[in-house]
């Protein structure tokens, strides 16, 4: 048996590989044949993690995980298109954005499939894709920015929150059919979240307003995803 054989992973170690990997990162190529369309799917659950640890006992998507495999995933050659999926409540701004800028700098063709939820600052990852999904009952909740603990009350601070806000928005309505009047007037409503300010959107109205493009579930998404991966190998011929 020739040494490439025996260094050759077993289809067990293969599948134990493939466990441990959505166990630690949430992520997996699905079809690692380079003769076929390799795609990746990145999760993004449970709140977005930013420069401070969460407890251990909550679901998190840490940006350093994602940020290094984004960058792998732009210089594969076998990855040809990646698959977001999202069910999160939102998290750190800074954090959020940064995942959101990566995706959207991607030269490989994405979608995104909003399961559950995509709340606060998971409505720029949602959006950052080529082309984007949520499953009839998905939630999306557009909210002002909040921030925890001891703010100063001058209106330098307020100044502050409105530039992070203008960022967010900013970035949502450039990769988005919504206007920034009306995102902002969702933001704002006040009749709709109790003890709180902002909008739930259920599924088709997340379409109607023009954040996301079309009512769809998994098999919608990677046939989009494939379509994708098709248009651009022909307009490279």
């Amino acid at each position: 048996m020739s040494e490439n054989q025996n260094n050759t992973p077993t289809k067990q170690e293969a599948e134990q590989h493939q466990d441990e990997r959505i166990e630690k990162t949430g992520q997996l190529t699905l079809d690692e044949n380079p003769q076929k369309q390799s795609i990746h799917l990145l999760s993004i659950i449970g709140e977005v993690e930013g420069h401070d640890n969460l407890a251990a006992n909550a679901k998190t998507t840490k940006y350093e995980h994602i940020l290094p495999q984004l960058a792998a995933i732009e210089d594969s050659s076998e990855i040809q298109g990646v698959l977001v999926l999202l069910n999160t409540m939102g998290g750190d701004v800074e954090a959020g954005l940064a995942i959101a800028e990566m995706i959207a700098s991607l030269s490989k063709p994405t979608v995104s499939l909003v399961l559950g939820g995509s709340h606060s600052i998971g409505v720029p990852i949602a959006v950052s894709t080529d082309y984007s999904y949520i499953v009839s009952t998905g939630t999306m909740v557009i909210h002002p920015v909040r921030m925890n603990g001891m703010v100063i009350g001058v209106p330098q601070t307020f100044d502050y929150f409105k530039l992070i806000q203008d960022r967010i928005t900013g970035f949502v309505c450039n990769h988005c059919k919504i206007s920034q009047k009306r995102l902002e007037e969702l933001m704002m409503e006040t009749g709709v979240l109790t003890k709180d300010v902002g909008t739930i959107l259920v599924g088709e109205e997340a379409v109607k307003c023009g954040i996301i493009d079309e009512v769809g579930g998994i098999a919608q998404a990677i046939f989009k995803l494939h379509e994708l991966i098709e248009e651009g190998k022909n307009s490279s011929k």
